[in-house]
């Protein structure tokens, strides 16, 4: 039923392209403070978190005006970020749809921007029946909705956030690879609540080694005996451990925490993320926490879920990094023997680092 569905709604696609009139307004081909750019980007909050090199590019070298279309899911990723003007949060249906249309047209935004790796539906429909006369993003099945597009890096061996780095090119920039790093901007009061939380909850300051639980998905948790038996071992480094997991795995952290070991969640993420921050490692599954640990270039050991699929994994992006990488659909393979064998060494580079400076 799924690929019945998307071969109709392509055609639909094609068929409105066909029927729509063609744009009179000339292309735009350079950029300034005066442009109004519109980037699209849905879905998960790593989604949004891996587009944020981009956006702080194009505010940089272009001092233009963005706009971020993001959605219920990943809106939070975007919140306080200083290289966007304007946030706006698109709603499902008909009426959010013709609502973004209008919002296009009356605001005199000259350039869409689909921020996705690969085609959104929705996205498509949204570009293809636009008045922006500039309409970009990387290279697709569907590239006749675009007026300019930029070749997609090979998946196989170019990370995420490199590959929609490209789209830098179809405004005349050069991405510095090298130099890219994510961002998420914490408000004061999340850094204030973090401090707070930390300090009330370890009397010592010592190196802290955050344990996140959440993965991407419930078939993706790891197991309470592994973690129970990896805190166990790691009990024995002079180091504050705290468990993390999002709400919605808040039960299992409990039980995992014990009365041995403290825990946080909350359903405020700039909190959370705030939380993150003050790590001095993190291990954690796949997931965006990964991604928000490279915002703020906290050093991370991952397990990782690469399942039918040649693509590399969505790592930390110019970050200290290391991890263990399954082939199967979930973490159930990996052993908290493999787990340490990688993870031992990470942890006592950092601590001997983390010495040094203390």
């Amino acid at each position: 039923m799924k690929k019945i569905e998307y071969i109709l709604k392509n055609l639909l696609l094609n068929l409105l392209l066909l029927l729509k009139p063609k744009s009179k307004a000339p292309a735009k081909n350079s950029f300034d403070e005066n442009s109004k750019i519109l980037f699209i980007r849905l879905n998960r909050i790593g989604d949004a978190l891996i587009t944020t090199p981009l956006l702080h590019e194009i505010k940089k070298s272009l001092k233009c005006k963005i706009y971020v279309l993001a959605d219920g899911k990943n809106s939070a990723a975007f919140t306080n970020n200083r290289d966007i003007d304007e946030l706006i949060l698109f709603r499902k249906g008909v009426n959010g749809f013709f609502d973004i249309l209008r919002l296009i047209k009356n605001e005199k935004i000259d350039t869409v921007v689909d921020l996705h790796d690969d085609v959104s539906t929705t996205v498509s429909f949204l570009i293809a029946l636009c008045s922006a006369r500039n309409k970009f993003g990387l290279e697709k099945e569907n590239k006749s909705i675009y007026t300019r597009t930029i070749p997609r890096l090979n998946s196989r061996i170019n990370h995420v956030v490199d590959r929609v780095a490209e789209i830098l090119k179809l405004f005349n920039l050069q991405p510095d690879t090298p130099n890219l790093k994510l961002h998420y901007y914490l408000d004061k009061a999340s850094i204030e609540n973090a401090v707070n939380f930390i300090s009330g909850k370890f009397k010592q300051n010592k190196f802290l080694l955050g344990i996140n639980i959440s993965a991407g998905s419930k078939a993706r948790f790891w197991g309470v005996d592994n973690f129970r038996n990896l805190l166990d071992y790691l009990s024995h480094y002079d180091v504050n451990i705290l468990l993390l997991s999002s709400p919605g795995d808040s039960e299992s952290v409990i039980q995992i925490a014990g009365n041995k070991y403290n825990y946080f969640f909350s359903n405020e993420f700039g909190k959370f993320a705030a939380v993150i921050s003050k790590l001095d490692l993190l291990f954690t599954p796949d997931t965006a926490v990964i991604h928000l640990a490279s915002a703020f270039g906290i050093p991370t050991f991952g397990i990782f879920v690469r399942y039918n699929t040649e693509e590399i994994i969505w790592s930390p992006y110019n970050t200290k990094f290391d991890c263990i990488v399954t082939k199967n659909s979930n973490l159930s393979s990996i052993t908290v023997e493999q787990v340490l064998e990688g993870l031992k060494p990470f942890l006592e580079k950092e601590l001997a680092g983390y010495n040094v400076v203390m």
